[in-house]
Formats: C-alpha cells, sequence, structure tokens
C-alpha cells in the first residue's frame, strides 16, 4: 500500500475549486433506450480539441491491443423500510453484507436506534441493531433465507437521491452492467452501464482486450465532501480484488505497447489501491484511497468516465488525471451542448494531462 503522504494533496485545496453550476434539467432520470447511444466527450491532452462522438464509436477510437478494464460487481437491493417498536419508521440502506445474515449500514430514524433494539421490516422479518460502525451500523437480520438471497425480493433498488423518482423494473436490469458477476455493490460502476452486449462484440472484432476488478461501491459514494478543506477529508472505505490475471494482463499489454483504459473511476480507484512503489500488484482489501490534483495516477492511460456531481472525490479523481483546468473546459463543453449527467447520463474518454 502506498504511504500516506502519497494520498494526500501536494498543494492546499479546497471542496469549493469544485464547484460548478449545472442546470437541473441536465440530470439524467432515466437511462437511454440503447446503451451504448450514449454520447462521449473525447478530451485529449492540450492543446487537442473536444471533440463530440457516442459510446458506440469507441471501437473506432481505440487500437487492437488497448485493454479495457471493467468493474464486475454487482449491485444489490440494498434499500429496506420498517418499523421501531415505539412506531417510529425506518429506512435502512445497507452498505456492505458481512455474513450470511449481518449486515453494515445507514439507519435513517428519527431518533439513534440503541444496540439490542428490533425493527420490523415492511418485506416480513426483523433487524437487530448489533452496534455502530462509525457512521454506520452492524445489523443481525432474522429472515427466512440468506441475506443476500433474500434482498433479490425483498430489497428495493437504491438508485442515486438525485434522480426523483422511485425504481421501476426497467432499472433491475439497466442499473447493472452487462458483466456484473460479484454481489456486492449499493451503487452501480456507471460508467460500463454504457457497454452492451454489441459493443462488447465489435470491441472484440477490432481487437481491444478485457479484464476485470471488483470494486464493491459503497452507499459512502453518495456522501458529499463535508469540509472545505480537502486534508481533512476521511474518505469512505470499499472493498476490492485486483486479481492476479489483471495484473498479468495490464503487463502484457503494457508490454506490446497497448493503452489500458480503466472504465469507470471505480476501476482507477481500486488499481491505484494495488499501486506498490509504481508496480501494479494482486490485492484484495479495504481501500481508503482519496486522489486529488497533485497526485498521479500511474495505473491507466485513459479512462471512460461518466459526469460526475460539484464538488465530489470523484470529479477530483479525473481532475488529478487530466487536470482541473482540462476537466472544468469539457464540463463547460458539455453543459453548452446539453450532454446528460451523472449515472444515466452520458461519458467522456478522458485522457492525462500532457
Amino acid at each position: 500500500m502506498r504511504a500516506i503522504a502519497d494520498l494526500l494533496p501536494r498543494v492546499p485545496l479546497k471542496k469549493s475549486d469544485f464547484h460548478y453550476e449545472l442546470p437541473a434539467e441536465l440530470i439524467a432520470q432515466a437511462p437511454l433506450a440503447e446503451r451504448s447511444a450514449s454520447r462521449l466527450l473525447l478530451v485529449p491532452p492540450v492543446p487537442g480539441a473536444l471533440a463530440d462522438a457516442h459510446v458506440h464509436d469507441l471501437p473506432g477510437l481505440l487500437r487492437a491491443g488497448d485493454l479495457l478494464v471493467f468493474n464486475d460487481t454487482r449491485v444489490i437491493p440494498a434499500r429496506l423500510f420498517g418499523q421501531k417498536a415505539t412506531g417510529g419508521r425506518v429506512e435502512i440502506l445497507i452498505e456492505r453484507l458481512l455474513g450470511a445474515q449481518q449486515a453494515r449500514a445507514q439507519v435513517g430514524a428519527s431518533k439513534t436506534p440503541k444496540p439490542g433494539s428490533r425493527i420490523a421490516l415492511d418485506a416480513g422479518g426483523e433487524v437487530e441493531v448489533l452496534g455502530r460502525d462509525g457512521e454506520f451500523y452492524v445489523l443481525q437480520f432474522h429472515v427466512p433465507e440468506a441475506l443476500e438471497q433474500w434482498l433479490l425480493h425483498a430489497g428495493r433498488l437504491p438508485l442515486p437521491p438525485y434522480i426523483q423518482r422511485e425504481p421501476g423494473l426497467d432499472d433491475r436490469e439497466r442499473y447493472q452492467t452487462v458483466f456484473a458477476r460479484e454481489v456486492g455493490a449499493v451503487a452501480a460502476p456507471t460508467a460500463g452501464l454504457h457497454f452492451d452486449d454489441a459493443l462488447l462484440d465489435a470491441l472484440r472484432a477490432k481487437g481491444v482486450e478485457f479484464g476485470h476488478v471488483t470494486l464493491h461501491v459503497g452507499a459512502g459514494t453518495f456522501q458529499p465532501v463535508r469540509v472545505d478543506d480537502l486534508k481533512d477529508h476521511v474518505m469512505h472505505r470499499e472493498w476490492l480484488n485486483v486479481g492476479a490475471e489483471l495484473v498479468q494482463q495490464v503487463r502484457r499489454t503494457r508490454e506490446a505497447g497497448g493503452r489500458v483504459i480503466g472504465v469507470g473511476t471505480t476501476v482507477v480507484r481500486a488499481l491505484e489501491s494495488a499501486m506498490r512503489d509504481g508496480e501494479l500488484l494482486p490485492f484484495a482489501g479495504e481501500t481508503q484511497i482519496f486522489i486529488t490534483p497533485g497526485y498521479r495516477i500511474r495505473s491507466v492511460d485513459a479512462m471512460v468516465t461518466n459526469f460526475h456531481l460539484p464538488e465530489s472525490t470523484l470529479l477530483m479523481m479525473i481532475s488529478a488525471f487530466a487536470g482541473k483546468e482540462r476537466v472544468f473546459e469539457a464540463y463547460r463543453h458539455a453543459i453548452a451542448q446539453r450532454y446528460r449527467f451523472f449515472s444515466y447520463g452520458d461519458a467522456m474518454l478522458l485522457f492525462p494531462q500532457g
């Protein structure tokens, strides 16, 4: 793991440095009919010009021998509702499954639930509060199946808070990548949502290779940065796995002159967490890595990424990669050209600053 000093900003940075104004109507409330029909803003290094394209144009933009790295996490229906013994309503958002019947979760209630208290679930069964784990609660579920299986029919999909509607049946498919397989996320790795089977086939035909990491996106991804001085921000924890096979794929790609392209900030977060003295090594465990300008991202040569919330840690990460001025130039262009923003929105193909 990198030294803590390597994870901190090199210059004083403020949350307010990453603010921008976004018209509310540009926040995508639903996916397009076709995944790969989303627009794609090409952001080459300066002085290259920004260019408008579509995600389905990627086979013509990438080269044979390039490696696309995807996050294969699968979103669980992690939102539940219930009632305390006093009658108060409770909302539960599972952050991580801890075993067959336990989970770490956010609990929203009018009064803080105490250890030993029980919550009757609207979907049946009940939850016992075992204690606190930082800002989360550790919960014991008393339900008739293993928790992971029970959630598939009892839980509700946790759409991001900026999507102002209830989840529908289509979201069960569309808020999930087509290559999702490792159960454990409470939010989708949204850059991967743009890839459908037809696009993957076209990329394979071009000679582009695919690799996978797992990073279970946690509920903390929706939490705002609450301090203005970024050195005081405490990053949320997420579990990841960068396997030996992916490490070998990256080495072979680089040795052959190909490019490693991370599909989404979660992939880059996973890969950077697995770097040791400039070398990618297998790693499984938790990360709290916080990437801001001043940090040099070495694990990828380009990124496919959606447009991120103002003042978010994801916007800070891509600013570290491509340069804050370049990123904000791209965002101004995207707003002027009426791109769609956030989870169900459009994407960028982003290259590092020169």
